[in-house]
This record gives structure tokens, sequence and C-alpha cells, in this order.
């Protein structure tokens, strides 16, 4: 090894810093993808009418003892806010659920399904960019395993690193387009989405934190790359300013 040159403990080093962010990535993106609670919030819900002997808050009471009887008159006593109740509700890429009034549980349904059909295009490019970014992150990892375990040539080495830079920077721009995405049709859904889904109240999720922390770690990874690329490369040419100057100076000296 020359005077000077990059250890190669810290080569490996480096590189293994840089598959420990890729497979994070890969592993948040993975979970955020298959989850549903990029957004949370509560919805307003119209309570039903207590039935027989039914009382309590969360269904509507009549004034009259006989409620089932066609010949009473019923009065609704609640008014105005009184008349609905608030359900906890999460939605993600594939589904969206949320709490029952009267049963234990959630119900849930399709988000493709609830999206307008003017966004469900962009939606589906959205699914279609996550499922890129994930397979791109596979990618990068098991290049960047090759990498670590391999015993070969430096060159051969550094042919395989500057790949997987590559393929994690391309799945970063990937990653965060189909957030991006997402986040538009979401809000949009909220707008012009059906009425007996429309939120109240809604927050992004711990998925969506989770899917930019997935960004975060596979930008992170890709800069950690580029930078052992960039060391190595530059380790090279001071080597070889060395040699040169080396032989030149044995050349010139006989003539001394």
């Amino acid at each position: 090894r020359m005077p000077g040159s990059i250890p190669e403990a810290d080569r490996r080093h480096r590189a293994s810093a840089a598959f420990s962010l890729s497979f994070l990535s890969l592993a948040f993106s993975i979970t955020a993808f298959s989850t549903s609670h990029w957004c949370e919030g509560t919805r307003k819900v119209a309570k039903p009418f207590c039935k027989g002997d039914s009382k309590g808050k969360l269904c509507i009471r009549f004034n009259s003892p006989d409620g089932n009887s066609s010949q009473a008159v019923q009065y609704i006593w609640e008014t105005g806010d009184d008349k609905f109740v608030e359900r906890n509700f999460h939605a993600g890429i594939w589904y969206s659920c949320e709490e029952m009034i009267t049963e234990e549980g959630e119900k849930c349904r399709s988000f493709i399904g609830l999206t307008p059909a003017s966004d469900r295009g962009v939606l589906w490019l959205s699914i279609v960019a996550e499922l890129l970014y994930i397979i791109l992150l596979l990618i990068g990892n098991i290049l960047m395993s090759v990498e670590i375990f391999y015993y070969g040539s430096l060159i051969d080495g550094l042919k395989i690193n500057a790949f997987s830079a590559v393929v994690t920077v391309l799945a970063g721009l990937l990653g965060m387009v189909a957030h991006m995405m997402y986040t538009t049709v979401f809000q949009m859904t909220v707008n012009l989405g059906p009425e007996d889904w429309r939120p109240h109240t809604w927050d992004y999720g711990w998925s969506y934190g989770l899917a930019w922390t997935s960004f975060a770690c596979c930008m992170a990874s890709a800069v950690t790359t580029l930078n052992k690329y960039t060391k190595t490369i530059l380790e090279f040419k001071h080597k070889r300013k060395k040699l040169e100057r080396s032989f030149k100076i044995q050349y010139n000296f006989p003539d001394h």
C-alpha cells in the first residue's frame, strides 16, 4: 500500500455504512407501502337511532318509550353537533379503515375506489413508482453486499460501487416523486371524494413519516457510496502522480 492511500478497512467501513442505510431504507419503504397509516384523523358520523332499551351517547334517543310503534310521534332531542359522533380513521395507499359505531373493530374500504376518477391515474402512477422504488432499493442492496464480500480486483469493486450509487440515487428520486404524488391524490380525495368518507380533521400518520425516513436513508446511502467512489478515484490519481514522479526521478538520476 502506498503512503497516504485509503486503507482497505476504511473502504469496507464506508461500504458497510452505505449498505446499512440502504437496508434500513428498504425495510422502511416495504413497511410503509404495506400499511394504512399514511393519513389519520376523525370523521363526523351521524348517530343511529336507539333501539329497544339502548341508551348512551352513541345513538339518538326519543321522547316516546314505544319507539317502534307507527302511531307514536317521535321527537329527536339531539340538535346540531349532538346528532354526530366522531370516529377515528386511517388511510394508506391500498385501503382506508374507520371505527364502527355500534360494533367493535373497523370497517375498511379500498382507497383506490374512494379516489376521484380524475385522480385515479395519478394514484396508479404513485403505486408503480413506489414499487420501482422498492425494486431499485433491493438491487442496490444486492450490489452493495456483493461489494462488501467481493475479493477480486479493486477496479471491479469500483465499478460495482459506481453502479450501486447510480441505482440508489435513481431509487431516491422515484421515492420522492411517489410520496409527493400520493400526498396530492389524498388531498384531492379529501376535497372531492365520497361524502360518506370525507374526514372532519386529518393529519399525516406514522406510515407517511416512515416513507420519508426511508427516502432520507436512501439518499444518505447514495451520498456515502458516491463519497467512497470519489475518494477512491482521488486516491488512484494521487498514487499515479507519485509513481510518475518517482519514475521521472529515477530516469533523470544517471544524467546528474
